[in-house]
């Protein structure tokens, strides 16, 4: 029973949807038995997520072997949160609004060659609409207009056939989650913990990937040195857009700027790309002091400062040939994943123990290897005996 409730919790939106889903199971609990009862588990995952592994068995799978590829990703999330024994309702600043960290671990498979097996970018990098969703921002009208990508090869080989770029995206084998209240230097210790545990740093090829975050890169360079660091390319995109549409009047021309941008970006081409910035800062000047977000000399500004930064993890030919990822697909997607349980409508979780039982528990769901069910077939005890609440847990309201 408690087996049914836990993954039944942690897959449902809320405990009273577990309820009802228990209730077609012939299980009739309720909702405040299945808060205690995820709370209860999700304490219990986080003690042996922290445990020392010479005493406490870790929660990951120890393989065989290394694996071939190993790629680690990390990105931020939000998590709405209450204090507890308050009644219902935000008691917290900024409407409740807390950070969560958020991690894949993944075992791949992947190829190498000997050139750049997809030198011109994919044709979703250079669709007005696509991209502007990706950004975030509002889409420019270039339907009469649609620039090309320039190509790197010679008039020559223009009558050449065409030949589709070699699928070299990794493939990914085994995913792990990690999700966390936790500040970046414990988060990072998490992270490194895992990847012991599943012989990450065995691996014959390392990578690890984040967006421009700082607390990213300083969790890679204490915890994860021997990767190869790789900045996700969508924000890089992300910021090409928006500068091309800041020194730009008309969409056509910004969208003929953005192309050659990203395309000298995606090409490896970051020092050129930086210079032409450079060359439309002189023109417009520096951003002055108290400068709106939306200024042109803010936004050319901040985007030459990311570039700047962040161009020792722009070598994307080189990632390419070697198989490894160039944007954090995987983790994106896993953070959707995560929030499917963890965020909506008037749901709200007790800082912080709540919030990070109810991580744990949606964390270990999404783990490929199994790791919730594994954990509630050899937790201790009797299961026909209540246990009872660790004082350090609290609880979500009923309707999370």
């Amino acid at each position: 029973m408690v087996r049914k409730i836990t993954v039944l919790g942690a897959e449902t939106r809320s405990f009273r949807r577990t309820v009802v889903a228990l209730r077609e199971a012939d299980v009739e609990v309720s909702a405040k038995t299945v808060e205690r009862v995820v709370h209860d588990v999700g304490g219990e995952l986080a003690a042996r997520r922290d445990a020392d592994p010479r005493y406490e068995p870790p929660l990951a799978q120890r393989p065989e072997n290394g694996p071939d590829l190993a790629v680690v990703e990390c990105d931020g999330g939000r998590i709405r949160c209450r204090q507890p024994g308050q009644g219902p309702g935000v008691h917290l600043e900024g409407k409740g609004w807390k950070e969560t960290k958020n991690a894949c671990l993944i075992r791949a498979q992947r190829k190498t060659f000997a050139d750049d097996p997809q030198p011109d970018p994919p044709p979703c990098f250079c669709d007005a609409d696509h991209v502007a969703k990706i950004a975030e921002t509002e889409a420019l009208s270039v339907a009469s207009v649609q620039a090309e990508v320039p190509s790197p090869h010679s008039e020559e080989q223009a009558d050449e056939p065409l030949v589709p770029p070699a699928d070299w995206r990794p493939k990914r084998l085994v995913r792990t989650v990690l999700s966390s209240m936790a500040d970046s230097e414990e988060f990072g210790r998490q992270m490194k913990r895992e990847a012991q545990g599943r012989r990450f740093f065995e691996a014959r090829a390392k990578a690890f990937l984040g967006d421009g975050l700082p607390w990213n890169w300083s969790i890679w360079k204490k915890r994860f040195r021997a990767f190869t660091p790789i900045l996700d390319f969508v924000h890089v995109l992300s910021y090409r857009f928006v500068a091309a549409k800041a020194v730009h009047a008309e969409p056509e021309d910004a969208w003929s700027q953005y192309l050659v941008w990203m395309t000298g970006c995606w090409r490896g081409e970051v020092g050129q790309v930086l210079e032409e910035l450079a060359t439309w800062q002189s023109r417009l000047g520096p951003p002055p002091s108290g400068a709106p977000d939306h200024d042109p000399r803010a936004i050319l500004d901040r985007t030459i400062t990311y570039l700047t930064n962040n161009r020792p993890r722009m070598k994307y030919p080189e990632y390419r040939r070697e198989g490894l990822p160039v944007t954090t697909a995987w983790m994106e997607s896993l953070v959707k994943e995560v929030n499917h349980r963890v965020k909506g409508t008037e749901m709200f979780w007790n800082h912080p123990e709540g919030a990070e039982a109810i991580l744990q528990v949606r964390a270990a769901s999404l783990c490929d290897d199994a790791r919730l069910t594994t954990h509630l077939a050899t937790r201790p005890g009797c299961p026909f005996t209540r246990h009872p609440k660790p004082p350090s847990l609290g609880s979500a309201k009923v309707r999370s």
